[in-house]
């Protein structure tokens, strides 16, 4: 059966999607680079690539789905005078970075707590910012009601003008690296998997994608085993990217039937992970842009002469915070 019939399967962008999707993201910035490094590859037993998300204007491969987000805005001619939105951070600067180009106000819902350093980048593109909840769910309900108070359009964590942005980093990597047998990619709200899956599909890839969750955040885990969404507990401290109370009913639908299987691990293997990062390629990883590397180690035996990508998503973690991560 065609993967295109899936009902699911069919909020994916298709291949002509995303080469137009991408003509809209490269108009801010190149392709961001992807290398074989030779330590990483060494210490994972096999060859390794590192897709470098971090290297966006950003930090962070969300800003490619803000850019189309609002570019599909502009083309049903449906831009708004304001966007409300929920996020830890990158999401946000994102969405502040795309409103900021198109003239729209732009305001942010973060939980309590969230990440000093990726507040201030917010604020810093205009971004008028909100502290509420004491985690992202709680934030996400608020700004849905807020939108709905203001008249506001609320942009979600998760849908398919997104996924169109979003699914550009993964056809730039398979393109890229043609021979790739396996990718690791973290999930949090769900549009990294999603759009690995679309492009794969778009490709017609032969690539197996395996997905990453927190061990202290398993609503993507516990809901692919029950086959429905499960609402989980989140007590992370690092993954604040994939710090995801209850999964997306969309996303799951994607993942459940493209997914080869599903892999979580513990803040202390992330923090082992950036640390190698650092390490290897002296790049800063924030904790979800570790996560893929922390995948990839814990099954390090089972990938001996497969070609192995990982994506590192972002390189947003504070200062203190990592420092302290180096320091073990």
């Amino acid at each position: 059966m065609n993967a295109r019939l899936d009902p699911a399967t069919a909020l994916l962008p298709t291949l002509a999607d995303i080469e137009a999707a991408a003509k809209v993201v490269y108009r801010d910035f190149p392709p961001t680079p992807q290398y074989r490094w030779g330590l990483l590859s060494e210490r994972l037993g096999t060859d390794c690539w590192l897709k470098h998300e971090n290297h966006t204007p950003v930090g962070a491969f969300k800003i490619r789905g803000g850019l189309t987000y609002f570019d599909q805005l502009a083309q049903r001619g449906a831009m708004p005078r304001e966007v409300i939105s929920a996020t830890r951070g990158n999401h946000g600067q994102s969405m502040g970075w795309a409103a900021r180009s198109h003239g729209v106000a732009c305001t942010i819902v973060v939980p309590q707590g969230n990440s000093v350093e990726k507040n201030a980048a917010m604020r810093a593109l205009g971004v008028t910012l909100i502290e509420h909840g004491a985690d992202f769910q709680e934030a996400r309900e608020f700004a849905v009601a807020l939108a709905a108070d203001r008249g506001a359009h609320m942009v979600p964590s998760f849908h398919p003008d997104l996924l169109r942005g979003v699914s550009t980093y993964w056809w730039e990597f398979l393109r890229a690296v043609p021979q790739l047998d396996v990718v690791y990619v973290p999930i949090g709200q769900g549009s990294g998997a999603c759009s690995a899956i679309a492009a794969k599909l778009a490709l017609g890839h032969s690539v197996r994608i395996v997905g990453v969750v927190s061990s202290h955040a398993t609503t993507y885990a516990d809901s692919l085993a029950a086959g429905r969404v499960v609402e989980a507990p989140v007590t992370t401290r690092l993954a604040d990217g994939m710090a995801c109370r209850v999964a997306d009913a969309d996303a799951l639908a994607i993942i459940t039937p493209h997914i080869d299987h599903i892999v979580q691990v513990s803040d202390d293997e992330v923090a082992a992970a950036m640390r190698a990062i650092f390490t290897d390629t002296h790049n800063v990883a924030e904790g979800a842009g570790a996560a893929a590397l922390a995948a990839a180690l814990q099954e390090r035996a089972q990938l001996k002469g497969q070609v192995v990508g990982l994506a590192l998503t972002g390189g947003n973690v504070d200062a203190p915070m990592f420092s302290g991560v180096l320091a073990g």
